[in-house]
Formats: structure tokens, sequence, C-alpha cells
């Protein structure tokens, strides 16, 4: 099993958190991202190759970038360019978004169109990452015959991870996707859409086994398992504006090292190859919850 963490939202802190989490043996450091949201929020891309210049070995994971605000030729530009400065260590999650309609307005897109928008960028991405003079007429970009100069360092580009809910993301991921990574997901749900993925895969003429399962996970861990339980709840709830009492024990991860360790294990028992773990809480709260998470759980995961 991989483990990955993700940034906290001190984007100042950014360098001083990748170096920490290479220097704790984390596999994989993450930033997601909106371009407007309830709260301060990067941009992932940009706090990622802060983190690359910052570091030498800890993979970098997008989780996740908002594809359909983009216009598809820069994204794709982007985020090649970030593999390039990453040495190669660079690994893109794709959403599609939609939580909140207004950064959709904002940006100039209709919300409605963020999965075929999505699905045209991924699209695209795979033909210039080929290397070859690309050609391209699509519904939302027009390229007239150009080569991605220069292109990634990971053959044929950056892994890709997705995720979702819908049909139409589970066709997304079995068409385009590396690594299968939902969030607020039990480990049932993730056993069983794993399992979709994979038969959807064959289907597009790949090996079921081409897709990873991960799984993005918030949580907190502290010797009082209640007392992390409730900063959880807690912060999620003011994260999504929304009371997620009733969903803590379904979706969040919480309780003592030894209660947080088992309920990782059932994710990977479920499938899970990769966990992205999303410590709650700002600055003094979070850096508790990294330093028990790493000590105390870490090392009792099968890695």
């Amino acid at each position: 099993m991989r483990i990955g963490i993700t940034f906290g939202r001190d984007q100042d802190r950014t360098a001083i958190e990748a170096v920490r989490a290479e220097e704790a043996g984390f596999d994989l450091v993450a930033s997601g991202e909106h371009m407007f949201f309830h709260g301060p929020v990067a941009n992932g891309l940009i706090q990622l190759a802060a983190a690359a210049g910052a570091t030498s070995r800890i993979r970098l994971l997008s989780a996740l970038t908002i594809a359909p605000l983009y216009q598809p030729a820069v994204l794709t530009k982007l985020v090649t360019t970030l593999d390039q400065v990453s040495g190669g260590r660079f690994d893109l999650g794709i959403g599609v978004g939609g939580e909140y309609p207004p950064e959709f307005e904002a940006s100039g897109v209709n919300v409605k169109q963020r999965g075929s928008r999505t699905d045209e960028t991924l699209e695209l991405m795979r033909k210039l990452w080929s290397g070859d003079e690309v050609s391209f007429d699509g519904r939302y970009v027009q390229v007239p015959g150009l080569r991605l100069q220069p292109g990634p360092v990971q053959p044929g580009g950056p892994p890709i991870w997705l995720g979702g809910r819908k049909e139409a993301a589970i066709r997304r991921a079995a068409r385009y996707a590396s690594v299968w990574m939902p969030y607020m997901y039990s480990p049932e749900q993730l056993q069983r859409s794993l399992q979709q993925v994979r038969e959807a895969a064959s289907e597009y003429g790949r090996s079921p086994s081409a897709v990873a399962g991960a799984v993005y996970l918030w949580g907190a861990v502290d010797n009082d398992g209640s007392q992390s339980r409730q900063w959880a709840i807690d912060y999620v709830s003011k994260a999504y504006q929304q009371d997620f009492t009733p969903l803590a024990d379904k979706y969040l991860v919480h309780g003592s090292p030894q209660q947080v360790t088992d309920r990782i294990g059932q994710y990977l028992d479920a499938g899970a190859e990769t966990v992205i773990f999303a410590p709650v809480g700002d600055e003094a709260l979070r850096s508790q919850i990294v330093d028990t998470f790493a000590e105390a759980v870490v090392p009792h995961l099968p890695r």
C-alpha cells in the first residue's frame, strides 16, 4: 500500500509541508483545488510545482484538478511542464467538479458541459502525449497539426487518476484511468465501483489490471478517539457546508491509532492500493494529526 497526504490550507507552508512529508516517508503529497469555494483553496498545479522544487523523491498528485475549468490545450501544457520540472514525479488526478456552480460561472464555463469538456480534454491529452503531430477538431478546442514540445518525461504522460459516482465516471475511468480514486466512499462502495471500472475497461480493450484502486479519506487520529471524531466532523462540515455527523462513521476516518489502522485495512481489503489521507484542522491541529498518523498508524500498514 502507498500512503499519501494532502497539504493544509496555508499555502505559504507548501514547501515546508512537502519536505516534511518526504522526510516522514510518505509516498505521495497531494493538492486539490477549486477556483472558488467555501474557504481558502489553492491552485493545485502551482502548489505542486512549488512542492516539486522543494523535494526530490516523493510523488506529486493533483487530487483533483477540475479539468472543465481549463482550456484543454492549456491544461495539457501546464501538466506536461509540471511533469518536466518534477523529473517525472507527477500524477494527474482529474475531476469534473460541479458541487460549487458559482466557480463555473466565474470561469465562463457551463456547468452542464463539465462531463463532455473533461472527456475532450482527456482525449486531447492522450493524443498530444503520444509525441506525434496532432490535428484535433473538437467541440471545445481545435489543434491545427501541432506537436507538444517538450513532451512529458513519463512515456505516454503522467498517470491519470479518476473518480466519481455516476455511470459516466465509471466509463471515463475505464477508458482513461491508471487509478480509480473515489472519495466519500465506504469500503463496500470502493470494492463494488472498482469492479465496475475494471469490467468496463475490458470493453475498451484494456486489461482490468491496468486500473489500480485508491481512495481519498478525510480524517483525524488521536489517542482520544471520540475527540478525533469530533475534529473530523467539525472541519468537514464547515468545508462542505453541511452537517457530517450522520455520515462520519461511513465516510470519514477517525478514532485511535488502532481504529484508524483497522479502518484503512478495510479499504485495503476492498482493493485500495493507495490511500490519500486528508488530515483535518488548521495549522496546529493538523500538524498534531499528521505526526500521530505518521508515527502511530503508517508503520502498521503494509507497505
